[in-house]
């Protein structure tokens, strides 16, 4: 595990890629007026998540942290990290020293490879408030259950799951009563995300994110 902090930290993983996990963590970082970081970035170096959620949050009190590992191709992190002849070591990864609260983005799902021995997984901290993001789509409830069922296997078991896109109550509630996790809320499918929409998740999430 990772060096653990005394400042609270929000770990943002997804049940897979293209589920939301930047969106959700501009918010969540925008409700908190929290810092955030993302460890490991893989490929879009010009373009990162991390100036994504820069570009959508308007509170002056987020600081961003510098990538512990910025690679050149959007691929699996270890991957990525063979091509550019470097090995990711999770105990190069340090928690960036901050008396602020932190949002940490993950990359891919939880079970996605740093190495050739460790995964995402191994960058949660049992202290972390884990916040698990999920989209439907066929599929989705095993990813998600799946994704759930591996957290607690770990010995995390401070969770929660937010629904990103379409709503789907048959979806939704299935999960909700098999993951055991509270669920954080819902972020709705939107034709564009700006400012404006992302501070208008962070109002609706805001007590939500203080119950958690």
């Amino acid at each position: 595990m990772l060096n653990i902090s005394i400042m609270q930290r929000y770990f943002i993983t997804g049940i897979g890629t293209e589920v939301g996990k930047t969106v959700a963590s501009a918010i969540i970082t925008e409700a908190l007026q929290a810092d955030y970081w993302k460890p490991i970035q893989a490929g879009d170096l010009e373009y990162s998540d991390t100036h994504k959620v820069q570009n959508l949050i308007t509170n002056s009190k987020t600081q961003f942290h510098e990538n512990a590992y910025a690679l050149n191709t959007p691929m699996s992190p270890h991957a990525s990290a063979e091509i550019d002849s470097i090995e990711i070591k999770t105990e190069n990864i340090k928690t960036p020293k901050t008396s602020n609260l932190l949002v940490v983005e993950g990359a891919g799902g939880i079970l996605v490879p740093i190495s050739n021995n460790e995964t995402i997984l191994n960058l949660i901290n049992p202290s972390d408030k884990v916040i698990l993001v999920s989209r439907h789509y066929l599929g989705s409830i095993n990813h998600t259950l799946l994704s759930a069922e591996i957290l607690k296997a770990n010995g995390i078991h401070n969770v929660a799951i937010l629904f990103n896109g379409e709503e789907h109550s048959t979806t939704e509630s299935i999960i909700k009563k098999m993951a055991g996790f509270p669920i954080l809320g819902r972020i709705d499918k939107e034709s564009e995300i700006t400012k404006k929409v992302v501070s208008k998740y962070a109002k609706q999430l805001e007590q939500s994110l203080k119950d958690f």
